[in-house]
């Protein structure tokens, strides 16, 4: 581990010290991935000498889960106790949360784990303050919450710690095909103009990866960065917004420029010890999560339109027999939809309808 350390810390240095222009672009690109496998094997190795040892991993359990990922102190354990069943210690006070808290959220008939986790600090990707176990906890989330409050709101820092341990915050997997041959070289196919590397560092870092046979077509104008990340596969995507906390301890002026300060992200302000702003904040997790309600109707019966099927956006038929019953989908008939998904009341579908919001569903199987 020491020698992988040394190693990573010389390319680091090394990076820090040169000055990315035309002429170094694809030195810095061949340190960069490098650097990353490098990271890959440490990562590794440490997984493996741990063994097994002390972690947060939660068990998922409702529609979706949302991490509340934050500095100490902002008001995490609080805002989990008024949205949520579950009961997180709240004391004035840094790291009262020492282990992650779940709790579930009930809203319009969807089922969201909340977890509470401790707070996240500076070099927390390099385990200070059991950072490494936080970060682990969060990248099993659908949804992760940025919480900081009025007083100390430097969400770079936040951000920075979740990258550096292979989180992609707002963004998505790059689209890029890889088709490995056992001749030929690398092979670069672009469908868009390529404007942040050439076809020459592209190569450069397939090699340092050991693919040196293969045909790469890139569908985006991407970056280093970005090959980089798919080429490790190890990378987690998820959405993130940014919840202010404790607006009511300054005038509305102060806020505002915190807000300004805080440009470029999606920000919720709120106050959890006040209240204000609650049942919103549960609105907006809501709609944010694309949740659909479906409405069951068994065959021959009403519908139940007291408690609905909560599913995600552009989920199919198919997916509620899923869910519904491990053979629906083996002896699956036919389905009829009443609603906004339906051409007219009734309509016969499919098992790869896709369904919308308020949806009667009526499944029909073979006995």
């Amino acid at each position: 581990m020491g020698n992988i350390d040394e190693q990573i810390a010389d390319i680091e240095a090394e990076l820090a010290k040169t000055k990315y222009n035309k002429n170094t672009q694809h030195h810095i690109g061949k340190l960069k991935a490098k650097m990353a496998r490098l990271k890959d094997d440490q990562e590794k190795r440490r997984a493996a000498s741990s063994g097994g040892g002390k972690s947060y991993a939660v068990k998922k359990s409702g529609n979706a889960t949302v991490a509340l990922v934050g500095f100490p102190s902002v008001g995490k354990s609080t805002l989990l106790n008024k949205i949520t069943d579950a009961t997180s210690e709240v004391g004035r006070y840094e790291f009262t949360t020492l282990d992650v808290v779940p709790g579930i959220m009930d809203y319009q008939g969807a089922k969201v784990q909340i977890l509470d986790l401790p707070g996240i600090i500076k070099d927390a990707s390099k385990g200070k303050g059991r950072g490494r176990e936080v970060i682990a906890a969060a990248r099993s989330a659908d949804l992760l919450i940025l919480m900081v409050d009025v007083f100390r709101y430097d969400i770079d820092i936040i951000v920075r710690e979740l990258y550096k341990a292979g989180m992609r915050i707002n963004s998505k997997p790059v689209d890029i095909k890889i088709y490995k041959s056992f001749r030929g070289g690398l092979n670069v196919n672009h469908t868009v103009e390529m404007t942040k590397m050439d076809e020459e560092m592209v190569k450069n870092i397939m090699s340092s990866y050991g693919i040196i046979n293969a045909d790469i077509v890139l569908r985006e104008d991407i970056d280093e960065d970005q090959l980089i990340d798919y080429l490790s596969g190890n990378k987690v995507y998820v959405d993130a917004i940014v919840v202010l906390n404790k607006i009511d301890l300054l005038p509305k002026e102060e806020v505002d420029k915190v807000i300004e300060a805080l440009d470029g992200w999606n920000v919720f302000r709120m106050s959890a010890e006040k209240d204000l702003m609650i049942e919103q904040f549960k609105q907006e997790i809501f709609d944010i999560c694309q949740f659909v309600r479906i409405f069951l109707k068994p065959q021959g019966q009403d519908a139940d339109l007291i408690e609905p099927l909560v599913i995600k956006e552009d989920s199919t038929v198919g997916i509620v027999c899923d869910y519904l019953h491990r053979d629906f989908r083996e002896k699956f008939r036919y389905a009829r939809v009443w609603g906004p998904s339906a051409k007219f009341p009734g309509q016969r579908v499919s098992i790869g309808h896709v369904l919308k919001d308020e949806d009667v569903l009526s499944i029909v199987v073979r006995k």
